[in-house]
């Protein structure tokens, strides 16, 4: 599968982009809307950004509880049954007289439930397409979610001015109803990818699981930690550019889609191989430009430039999967989206404490130059062979019989 038409022929997939689609704007307008809520009725700057930021955070404790049901229950009723939750919560929230510690309990809980989401959407994506599918697919999704969070950033600051902040979550309400609404009535019934039932233990034992292969655990930490550093860079362009940080991050996302369009669409796959790293690469070494402090446009190149190396995010997911059971997908790839979110922020505070006692210029580039080091010390680990492009701890494979046609996953 190579072309976006292709991609959208493929039944369910128009309706799987439509519910992320509407899920991320939902949360972008709702997370804005939230955020001045709470500054509003507390002045405090640090609780206004966790009322936006704290469904993240709160990702890692789903991650260690909840992912085990991300392959145990059925995806159409799930993803429907997590946007309708999601809805009434948002909802609940601009409920007049909400006290603040009201709002952050619902806070919490959306996120530790948002791990779960992660974990059974991409499932069903890797499930639907086909093995050279899962790429093109998830790119255009993560097109998707950076189109929709600077659309609901830019409508939510619209919202927010005129029809209040409350208005603005029951807009987001709506969206997640919407989203709700276009899974049950689009997505086919399928059963669950396995069988049991899901429990804290069996979470554990997955995760356990998952990071026992060598080959997964260096796939995760490349996953997880470059990434996590540059995003710590990104955190601080308000504080190194208060009038243009705007410019900086709409400049980014421009070069995150271009990775992921270039990754997704036009990289041959004899190529894959050979990109992750230099693109791993390619996301930090432009910010070592910062220790200069450069002018406005050689920094919003830099920043450009940069985001491409999203892409080999896309890579390691497609290798991630090669590497993963079947029964599994769901789990694992939950497990690297809430444990990748979660070391964003961890980034995010590592570079604003470096900036508190140095400079947001210096402190970027220390971050690039770990994210550097990093990937440097994870190249020996990622090297391809043949034990390491197939899932350590699957079952053998049954004696085929003449009826019987060799599944290319475990070819």
């Amino acid at each position: 599968m190579r072309t976006y038409r292709e991609l959208f022929r493929t039944p369910e997939f128009t309706p799987l982009f439509l519910a992320s689609a509407a899920q991320v704007a939902a949360q972008t307008v709702s997370g804005l809307a939230l955020a001045t809520m709470v500054y509003s009725a507390t002045g405090s700057p640090l609780l206004s950004s966790l009322a936006m930021f704290g469904p993240s955070l709160a990702q890692v404790i789903g991650a260690a509880t909840l992912l085990s049901a991300a392959d145990r229950l059925a995806p159409r009723a799930a993803l429907t049954g997590l946007s309708l939750l999601f809805g009434l919560a948002t909802a609940a929230q601009a409920v007049p007289g909400m006290p603040v510690w009201g709002i952050f309990a619902i806070v919490l809980g959306l996120g530790v439930t948002a791990s779960l989401g992660g974990g059974v959407r991409y499932g069903l994506l890797n499930e639907m397409l086909a093995r050279d599918g899962y790429l093109l697919g998830r790119s255009v999704l993560n097109m998707s979610n950076g189109m929709m969070q600077i659309v609901g950033f830019a409508a939510g600051g619209v919202l927010v001015a005129t029809l209040s902040p409350r208005g603005t979550l029951l807009t987001g309400a709506a969206l997640y109803l919407g989203a709700a609404a276009v899974a049950r009535f689009g997505l086919a019934r399928r059963p669950p990818r396995a069988g049991g039932r899901p429990s804290p233990a069996d979470t554990w034992r997955n995760n356990a699981r998952l990071w026992s292969s060598r080959p997964r655990r260096y796939v995760y930490l490349a996953l997880w930690v470059p990434n996590g550093l540059i995003v710590g860079c990104e955190s601080l362009f308000v504080p190194y550019t208060p009038e243009h940080a705007g410019l900086l991050f709409a400049f980014g996302a421009l070069g995150m889609l271009a990775g992921d369009t270039l990754t997704g669409r036009f990289v041959p796959k004899h190529w894959r191989r050979r990109l992750d790293a230099p693109l791993r690469l390619l996301l930090a070494a432009p910010f070592l430009i910062f220790v200069l402090r450069p002018p406005l446009p050689i920094a919003v190149a830099a920043v450009t430039l940069a985001t491409v190396g999203y892409g080999s995010t896309l890579l390691l997911q497609d290798r991630l999967m090669a590497l993963t059971p079947d029964e599994l997908s769901g789990h694992a790839l939950g497990l690297h989206s809430s444990g990748m979110i979660a070391m964003q922020g961890v980034g995010a505070a590592l570079a604003g404490a470096v900036a508190q006692s140095t400079s947001p210029a210096t402190a970027m580039t220390l971050m690039a130059v770990a994210s550097v080091a990093v990937t440097v010390a994870l190249a020996p680990g990622l090297r391809y062979d043949r034990a390491a492009t197939a899932p350590e701890d699957a079952p053998p494979p049954e004696p085929a019989s003449q009826n019987q046609v060799c599944d290319p996953q475990e070819a």
